[in-house]
């Protein structure tokens, strides 16, 4: 039996330490556990990135969100700051001009009011100080659409601003009796042909889609 005080108390430290490190082992192993555990709550916890959400071009904007081209048959108010002999109502002609005091045939047809007003500004500073032109589009009658088919009362609408096609409809007087509901269509002539609108009437009555704009020419068809 080992029985030397000093070797005694060497085996009594050597133990001590063996017991130290095996303590800071499993604290090392029990942090580490914890840590991980954290990093899996926080990592199931954290928000999925949202889905890129699926987006639809267009070719350009539709014909409510433009700002109207003049036509012929279209009637104007022109309004010029204290020029009443100025001022006056007028339709475009089928030529597509207006005519003025002093200035004379003014081309209008395919310009905006805006554009208008312009070049009604410019022609008059030759005769007007600072001329202040106001141009208002009272009946956009270059702007018709056509109904037919089953309806009341088929025939050609003028737009004065947006219309749906149920608004079109409604003027039209409705669907007739024998409409065929589920074969309501538009068509439209584009740049690069005559495209086929499909139109649901049922859910559109019920707000299940979103409303159709119709464009100038538009031929609603009610079979």
């Amino acid at each position: 039996m080992i029985s030397h005080p000093r070797i005694v108390t060497l085996l009594l430290l050597a133990a001590v330490v063996l017991y130290q490190a095996g303590t800071v082992a499993q604290g090392t192993r029990t942090i580490g556990q914890q840590t991980a555990a954290r990093s899996s709550d926080a990592s199931s916890a954290a928000p999925a990135k949202p889905r890129p959400v699926a987006t639809t071009g267009t070719s350009g904007r539709q014909w409510h969100e433009q700002e109207y081209r003049l036509g012929a048959g279209d009637k104007l108010r022109i309004e010029v700051y204290k020029q009443d002999q100025l001022s006056q109502s007028l339709q475009i002609r089928p030529d597509g001009k207006i005519t003025l005091p002093f200035i004379g045939d003014i081309a209008a047809a395919g310009k905006t009011s805006s554009e208008l007003r312009e070049s009604l500004t410019t022609s008059l500073k030759e005769y007007v100080t600072n001329p202040v032109v106001t141009v208002m589009v009272q009946e956009a009658a270059s702007a018709q659409i056509h109904v037919i088919g089953e309806v009341e009362h088929p025939g050609t609408q003028v737009m004065q601003g947006p219309r749906t096609i149920l608004q079109a409809l409604a003027e039209a007087g409705g669907l007739g009796e024998f409409a065929d509901r589920g074969g309501v269509h538009v068509l439209r002539n584009t740049p690069t042909g005559l495209q086929n609108i499909p139109f649901n009437y049922k859910d559109a009555l019920k707000g299940r889609v979103e409303p159709l704009y119709l464009q100038p020419g538009d031929t609603v068809v009610v079979p």
